[in-house]
């Protein structure tokens, strides 16, 4: 997949006759974008984990009401939302979230993670830049629009809590009910591009802990033990069967073991491992397929191995399908292909990531649109294209080396989410 660089060098941002990009949608450039740069560096170098950005949720509040928003912080603990009405017209929400993951950086960028074991690895300090820059420009650009823009800065994505707090602390009753949810994610594509996919667009997800138990003895006499490191990895081998074998080939599936632990020392067999599971799927029959695999595997692994103590199942986060709106889809993207260029929006098919951004459109009964953006070099992404090693050179989400085009990152994403509200929310009486 191919692409250009999207332009960082434009001037200004408009007032209601300022200057534009070639749609009509209002531009980042100029001082917004370096503002904008520099604030995602500072977001970048201090992350901090779900339910406890208070640093971040104080930093958008500011910035925010400085735009003429009316802010609301403390939303489903550590949300924050910003409100701006102009006229009659349709009330449209548009989502970005903010906490960071327990990973150690390894970008080596001067303005990396100044917090031990914490980084923004997901993006979500670009997701914020993003949005705030947004907002700036739609309120400078507000006699082109009628409506209500409803801001969500959403806390704890990363454990599946964060949308669902902000609806039970009566998000639509205290801000009103939206007529659409949009939203974007940062990925490993060409800077310049975005890419949506209408219907199922992201898997759910299912995390469970699992403790196997079994009798632990000193490591020179194994035959005293039932060992639980040995039944462990006989799991975690077994398991990579559930989606080859029981799965049908037309469906999607994805069963990782992402941790497991046991034992302190070379020379002692533990009582008991952990592993620590993702399930991915997009249909609700094949999602209870595969868990009902994965639980049967677990239990007959520990049979086989004699231990004489059931495993444990602990439900950890939970994810459901983000289904896009397909009319949505069409019409959110139509103006952000405008914005963006011939060429520059794409269709990747579904994502096996999951978001929990639909949450919002499920309550409120209002289409979703989301999408990703790119935070890629292009050259960089075309010569690993060519040379087949993307998934090695590439570094995507959740790894400790993934560091988006800072500049040319936020003029993507801002431009995209600029002309998307601007398409949904409702033009002036001439």
């Amino acid at each position: 997949m191919g692409g250009r660089r999207a332009s960082s060098g434009s001037v200004g941002f408009p007032g209601p006759s300022g200057p534009s990009g070639p749609s009509g949608s209002p531009e980042v450039g100029g001082d917004l974008l370096a503002d904008l740069v520099e604030l995602y560096q500072d977001l970048h170098a201090y992350p901090e984990l779900s339910f406890a950005e208070h640093r971040t949720a104080a930093e958008i509040a500011r910035r925010a009401a400085a735009y003429g928003y009316d802010v609301t912080p403390g939303v489903g603990r550590t949300g924050v939302v910003a409100v701006l009405g102009h006229g009659e017209g349709p009330t449209v929400l548009l989502r970005a979230d903010f906490d960071a993951l327990p990973v150690t950086e390894r970008t080596g960028l001067p303005y990396a993670s100044r917090t031990e074991g914490v980084m923004h690895a997901c993006g979500h300090d670009m997701h914020v830049t993003c949005l705030l820059g947004a907002l700036k420009l739609l309120a400078d650009a507000r006699a082109r629009w009628r409506g209500r823009i409803v801001a969500v800065f959403q806390p704890a994505e990363e454990i599946g809590e964060g949308a669902q707090a902000m609806i039970d602390d009566g998000l639509f009753e205290r801000f009103g009910t939206p007529d659409v949810v949009l939203g974007q994610h940062v990925a490993p594509l060409p800077t310049g591009m975005v890419a949506c996919h209408a219907g199922p667009a992201f898997a759910a997800t299912d995390s469970l802990k699992v403790v196997m138990y079994g009798k632990g003895a000193h490591g020179s006499r194994p035959e005293t033990s039932v060992d639980p490191v040995v039944m462990a990895a006989a799991t975690v081998m077994r398991l990579q069967t559930v989606v080859s074998r029981e799965v049908p080939a037309g469906e999607t599936a994805v069963v990782t073991v992402g941790s497991l632990r046991a034992g302190t020392v070379d020379n002692i067999i533990p009582d008991e491992a952990e592993l620590r599971l993702s399930i991915r799927t997009y249909d609700e029959d094949i999602r209870t397929r595969v868990r009902a695999a994965v639980e049967r595997i677990v239990r007959g692994e520990a049979l086989v191995a004699g231990a004489e103590r059931e495993p444990e199942f602990t439900a950890l986060d939970a994810f459901p399908v983000l289904v896009n709106d397909e009319a949505a889809v069409a019409r959110t993207m139509g103006a952000v292909a405008v914005a963006l260029g011939d060429g520059q929006v794409v269709d990747p098919g579904p994502v096996t990531g999951s978001e929990d951004a639909g949450l919002f459109g499920t309550a409120a009964e209002a289409p979703v649109c989301y999408w990703l953006f790119g935070g890629c070099d292009p050259e960089a992404y075309a010569t690993a294209a060519a040379a087949g090693t993307l998934d090695r050179d590439i570094p995507s989400n959740h790894s400790p080396r993934f560091a988006p085009e800072a500049a040319p990152a936020v003029t993507t994403g801002v431009t995209a989410m600029t002309a998307a509200a601007l398409e949904w929310l409702g033009r002036p009486v001439t």
